[in-house]
This record gives structure tokens, sequence and C-alpha cells, in this order.
């Protein structure tokens, strides 16, 4: 959830903004930040090239985080939630990245630590994760697996 509201400062927005707002707030972003502009002074393009970085990451996280582009992999999601097991997972300051045995792998963030410990002690983890995380809280596809792709 931190590294969500991090990204959603950065870019100015509130809860939810459509792919559209998110390409528009990111290109003058870089337009600000282009390490390019800093020709001639090092450490103004030091911190450039950190800023431009920043702001590459935080905008294919709020991507891939955003409604349409849930929509857009909806038909994948609900397969993989459905019918492949859970292969790992890890929990991580209220975030629980589930591995699926279909090689997906998600995130799920704000994930309170007493639904977590209920999530590990469930006699079926993934009829638990059905009902109560899958579509409970803001999740993402990982980018390491997306890489892959």
């Amino acid at each position: 959830m931190k590294r969500i509201t991090e990204y959603r400062k950065l870019f100015g927005i509130e809860k939810d903004a459509n792919l559209g707002e998110l390409k528009v707030i990111y290109r003058n972003l870089m337009k600000v930040w282009h390490p390019d502009k800093f020709q001639g002074k090092e450490e103004e393009k030091l911190e450039a090239e950190n800023n431009s970085k920043k702001i590459i990451e935080a905008y294919h996280f709020l991507v891939s985080l955003s409604p349409e582009t849930h929509a857009q992999h909806q038909e994948e999601y609900a397969d993989t939630i459905t019918n492949s097991a859970i292969d790992d997972f890890e929990y991580k300051g209220q975030m629980l990245k589930i591995s699926f045995q279909n090689g997906s792998e998600y995130e799920y963030f704000g994930v309170p630590k007493n639904t977590y410990q209920k999530f590990l002690n469930s006699a079926t983890q993934i009829r638990f994760a059905r009902r109560h995380i899958f579509e409970s809280f803001s999740y993402r596809k990982s980018q390491k697996v997306m890489e892959n792709i």
C-alpha cells in the first residue's frame, strides 16, 4: 500500500485514474525530468536520471493496477484463480504475493495480517483465497512474470 500511495502522490492523482490520464501525466513528468535536458550539469543530470527512473517505475506500476488493464486481462485472471492451484506465496508488509501452478504470479495489496493468518491456517488455502482475497484487494500481475511473457 505504501508503494501505491507513493506513486499516486508522485503522479498527483487520487485513487483511480484512467490509462489516458496516466499517460498524459507520465509524458508531462518525463518532459520535466528527462536527463537529456540537463546536458553539462552533471549533478542535475544524475537527479533527473533518478527521478525519471522513479517516474517510469511508477507509471508501469499504476498501469498494472488500472481497472482498464484488469479488464483486458480478466479472462486470464479468472482462469488462473478458478483453475490453477497455489504453488507458493509470500507475505510482506500487507502485500501478499501468490504464485500459481500455471506460472502466473499476482500481488495483492492491503491484505491485513489477520486475513493472512487465516489464509495461512486454512485447510484449503485456495478456497479461502477465492472467497476472501482474489476479488477483495487491489492486485496486479507481478512484473517479473509479465517480463517473461
